[in-house]
Formats: C-alpha cells, sequence, structure tokens
C-alpha cells in the first residue's frame, strides 16, 4: 500500500495579467504543511475512492486520466484540504491521486508529466511546484501565444509553468483565517478572467518589482518586515487588488483587523476567502490567533490556526 501526503499553499499573487511583452500569469506563492491531502492506495479491480471528502470526485477523475487500461485502483482519503477556499485543493488532490496510481503501477512519470495528465497548472505553477518541492515559489507563466488568452487554471489547457526562483521558507509562523464559505470558482471564476483582463501594465511593473526588489531578498535576508511590506502591498494592486474588491466587507475588515493584531504581511490567497499573516514570535502568534478567532465568532465564522511552511513537497511512502 502507498501513502501520499501532500502540502497545501498560498497563492499570494498573479503577476502579469497583460501579456504584452509576450507572456502571460505567473504567480508566486507558499508550501504549506498543514491543511493538507493524505490518501492511501493500493491495486483493485475496480476504480474506488472512499472517505468522507467534498473531493472523491475529483479524485476519481484524476485517476481515470492516470490509470492504464483495465486496471484498478482503491484510495482512501484520510484527509484533505477545504475546497475553493484559496488553498489549492484542486491541483493537491489531482496530483496526490495520479501519483498514486503511478506509484502504484510503476509508470515512472515525474510530477510535470502528472500535472499536465490531470489538467492541472494552466495558469499558476505555485501548486504543481509544491506539490514537487515545496518552499516559497515563483513562476513565470506561459507564453502568451500560446495559451490564447486570460483564464484560471482549472480552464486552461496550458502546460505547467517553468519555476524561476524556489527557497526554502524562513521558519515564520503563517496564522490563517479560514472563514465560513467558499470564493469564486469554475464558471464565476473564469466571468472574472474575462472582466478584469488584461490588467493595466504599470500594475504588472509594480508587481514585478515588488517581487524582485523586496520580497525575494526579504526571504533570503529572512526579514520579516520587509517581507511584510511587500505582502501588504501586494494587496492593493494587479489582479490581486481585483480578487479583494470582488470579496464581502466582512473579508476585508478581516485582512485589516489581522494587520492591527501585529501579524505581518497579511492578505487573502488566491479567490479566498482565506486571509493570512505571519509572525517570527511564538507568543504573539498565539495571540494573533485567538484574536482572529473571537473576530470570526462574532461576524462570519470559522476558524483561524498557526501552521508552517513546507520546505519538501508531497512526501510518498510505502505503508
Amino acid at each position: 500500500m502507498i501513502r501520499i501526503t501532500s502540502p497545501s499553499r498560498l497563492h499570494l499573487s498573479l503577476i502579469d495579467l497583460n501579456a504584452e511583452i509576450g507572456r502571460v500569469d505567473g504567480g508566486l506563492g507558499i508550501t504549506l504543511d498543514y491543511p493538507k491531502m493524505e490518501l492511501t492506495a493500493e491495486k483493485s479491480d475496480n476504480i474506488t475512492v472512499t472517505g468522507n471528502s467534498a473531493l472523491n470526485e475529483r479524485v476519481k477523475n484524476a485517476v481515470k486520466s492516470v490509470l492504464p487500461d483495465g486496471k484498478g485502483i482503491n484510495l482512501n482519503i484520510e484527509d484533505d484540504i477545504p475546497p475553493h477556499v484559496g488553498l489549492g485543493s484542486g491541483t493537491q488532490s489531482a496530483l496526490s491521486a495520479a501519483s498514486a496510481v503511478n506509484e502504484v503501477y510503476n509508470l515512472g512519470l515525474d510530477v510535470r508529466e502528472l500535472a499536465e495528465k490531470v489538467g492541472r497548472g494552466g495558469t499558476s505553477g505555485i501548486g504543481v511546484a509544491s506539490f514537487e518541492s515545496g518552499g516559497f515559489l515563483v513562476d513565470a507563466g506561459h507564453k502568451f501565444n500560446k495559451k490564447e488568452g486570460f483564464s484560471p487554471s482549472a480552464a486552461s489547457k496550458a502546460d505547467p509553468a517553468p519555476i524561476v526562483f524556489r527557497h526554502d521558507f524562513p521558519d515564520w509562523d503563517i496564522i490563517m483565517a479560514l472563514p465560513h464559505g467558499q470564493g469564486a470558482h469554475d464558471a464565476k471564476e473564469v466571468d472574472i478572467f474575462n472582466k478584469e483582463c488584461p490588467i493595466p501594465l504599470n500594475e504588472v511593473q509594480e508587481i514585478s518589482h515588488l517581487i524582485l526588489m523586496q520580497i525575494i531578498p526579504a526571504i533570503l535576508e529572512n526579514d520579516i518586515d520587509t517581507f511584510g511590506r511587500g505582502i501588504n502591498h501586494l494587496q492593493s494592486t494587479g489582479f490581486k487588488k481585483r480578487e479583494i474588491a470582488l470579496q464581502s466587507e466582512d473579508i476585508k475588515n478581516l485582512i485589516r483587523f489581522m494587520n492591527d493584531t501585529g501579524a505581518k504581511g497579511c492578505g487573502m490567497s488566491s479567490f479566498g476567502p482565506d486571509v493570512f499573516g505571519f509572525s517570527d514570535s511564538k507568543l504573539q502568534s498565539k495571540k494573533i490567533r485567538e484574536d482572529v478567532q473571537s473576530m470570526l465568532d462574532d461576524t462570519v465564522g470559522g476558524h483561524a490556526i498557526i501552521t508552517s511552511a513546507n520546505n519538501t513537497g508531497a512526501n510518498i511512502s510505502e505503508v
């Protein structure tokens, strides 16, 4: 029997939804230890997926895209990532299932090949790279003439984007608020891309400047204050600004509140509603989590957690 444990991820921002110089998308993100996707797999005569998960159908579809003709597999989902909250459940569940088939039947496919088969990574390469290696990641998007438009990963046929920067994320606490509800997905997500793109070139240039000259150096220098300023700035420009504008006042207030509690670099992952912030003080992290939980209890509901970065990617083992 094979066990696959896959991380979730924060998607901090898309970079270029203008495409004037010939590339589109690009993104940056952080791989997370928790929440996580965990499943076990073994050969079977049929395809069966067990476990009380909202991702069962997505897992089954991924299996079908990789499984050799005439073969079967039994998958049991033991832990999962909440869907449509900004943590990358679609990519991680699909890659976990595909990797299980790959291991059980010794297909010899690498992560990128599996991602192509299950149709993930067509806009952001962060989820695929999180599974592959973990860490803090920046991807370079796609040639615009190959992608032929602006669209989310779930609606894109492009190959996974190349990673241009990968580094272990510092040992900072990541405080997350997971409000009740879901972010935009499926047809609604496609509609948002169609309506909001292209993003003005000056905003794309602003994001690129922030990433290259502020956020990446802060990671290399273990400088949480500079990193936090860069992440805060990202929330007010580019596609991320539009993603946040579409949220309820409760989610916008949650980002502001987390900033007020002393967390660094507060923002929203992907289309949300997951909100995050960072701290290098265990005592402060605990207080921030408690304060954020109280706010959630008084408003939209949900739960606040403290997690950490995953710098290794998915784990595959025999059990």
